[in-house]
């Protein structure tokens, strides 16, 4: 305990000023992205407003792939609601959709109101016109909430800007010393908070299903031992610390229970635990390395990395009958199994000519495709929405984040100018 830096007190984990560790390069996107104008908000109220919603909406719109936001530059017109849109302007710029806005200085229980509406400038319409209000803590908040409302309007897809996602950083001291630090932050790596850090390594962070609760494995006592951590109270708890391996949790479904690897009766076994009771139940018993569980939505099964074949593959076993099934046969590595949210696919660590990649595969069809060329790229997190794929990889030797669309048109980096950066967990919605 001696190297434990932060401990998970709700003063030491909430007094963390905001700071932000990842930064966005954005390395490829659709061929031909939809064109919007995100005009500049107007603020109606006294001092300076803290963010600039309308930059916030136009990063993660343009961070998506799919649109190219105008330059501010470009604009011929600043306007702010309906009555002061002038459509051959914009269509003279060639932009598709237009998003407007203001920002309100209110009072009482919302001191702060905005308002905003999307068009379509070819068809002359309005397609959004919506209100809403909060702190001046929640601007960004609200600027992801926007970007959510735009995505979904223009897609059909439910926009992923406003939830977030944990990270391992680490950073080297001095010899083998490093400096582990366990980090939440938003989807775009901004507004990141310290949750722990430690001389010891922290691995295999994940996300309870109602996004309040998280888990992961650290070595703070000089072993590895599981950890639930209750994200607002800051209240934690050990799970387990069986001699040997205590690692990989993964949340069930419902929440009830948690699957995980235990190495206490032998070799590395997925196990299940009652997360009222904290009573496991062993589902693998074969002599072979079983590991990475990973739950299908509808929490019947359960994928699991498993070297019972030789050499590293995916397996899907069933709870209520007990069967396994082998899911991947391409290949001679593939390792870390996630399933996309409606259960069809799975996405996961391909070897392909030497090189580890992230690839998807139709369960049905067996079909794979290889989404990533980058370098050892690992650890991969479905968004809730299906849209992208995060993952840990290497660049010029250090260790980044970096994410591409579930089709691999769209691609991005989230580079720390401090820290490697690995193991990324993405929140649900």
């Amino acid at each position: 305990m001696k190297k434990l830096l932060v401990m998970f007190a709700v003063f030491c984990l909430w007094s963390t000023s905001a700071w932000s560790e990842l930064t966005i390069e954005i390395t490829q996107g659709v061929d031909n992205p939809t064109s919007i104008a995100v005009v500049p908000f107007l603020w109606q109220g006294s001092g300076p407003i803290s963010e600039d919603l309308a930059g916030i909406v136009a990063a993660d719109l343009h961070r998506s792939g799919q649109f190219k936001p105008l330059s501010r530059g470009d604009m011929l017109g600043l306007p702010h609601e309906q009555q002061e849109v002038f459509y051959r302007d914009w269509r003279a710029l060639g932009v598709e959709y237009l998003l407007v806005g203001k920002i309100v200085q209110g009072s009482g229980d919302q001191p702060i109101q905005v308002q905003y509406e999307l068009f379509d400038v070819l068809k002359q319409s309005r397609l959004l016109f919506k209100r809403t209000g909060g702190q001046v803590s929640q601007l960004r908040d609200i600027a992801h909430l926007i970007s959510d409302e735009v995505y979904l309007q223009l897609t059909g897809i439910r926009g992923a800007f406003s939830t977030n996602i944990l990270y391992i950083s680490a950073k080297k001291l001095s010899g083998s010393n490093f400096s582990y630090r366990l980090v939440k932050a938003d989807a775009d790596g901004a507004r990141s908070l310290l949750i722990l850090e430690s001389r010891e390594p922290i691995v295999s962070p994940a996300w309870a299903p109602n996004g309040k609760e998280i888990a992961y494995v650290s070595f703070e006592t000089g072993y590895p031992a599981i950890y639930r951590q209750h994200l607002a109270s800051g209240k934690r708890k050990r799970l387990t610390h069986f001699k040997g391996l205590n690692s990989a949790p993964a949340w069930s479904p419902d929440g009830k229970s948690m699957a995980m690897v235990l190495s206490k009766d032998g070799n590395p076994e997925i196990y299940i635990m009652d997360l009222a009771t904290e009573k496991l139940t062993r589902i693998t018993n074969k002599f072979s390395i079983d590991t990475e569980p990973s739950w299908m939505p509808d929490g019947k099964s359960i994928i699991f990395t498993s070297n019972r074949g030789g050499k590293p593959q995916l397996y899907q076993y069933t709870l209520a009958t007990g069967w396994i099934e082998r899911l991947t046969f391409e290949g001679d590595y593939n390792a870390r199994g996630r399933p996309l949210p409606d259960g069809q696919s799975i996405v996961f660590v391909h070897r392909n000519k030497g090189q580890f990649h992230i690839a998807v595969q139709d369960l049905a069809k067996g079909t794979i495709d290889v989404l990533t060329k980058t370098f050892l790229d690992e650890s991969p997190s479905i968004a809730p929405n299906a849209s992208m794929v995060m993952y840990a990889t290497q660049r010029r030797g250090q260790g980044i984040l970096a994410a591409v669309s579930i089709d691999g048109r769209v691609k991005f980096h989230l580079p720390s100018k401090y820290r490697d950066v690995r193991e990324p967990a993405w929140s649900p919605f």
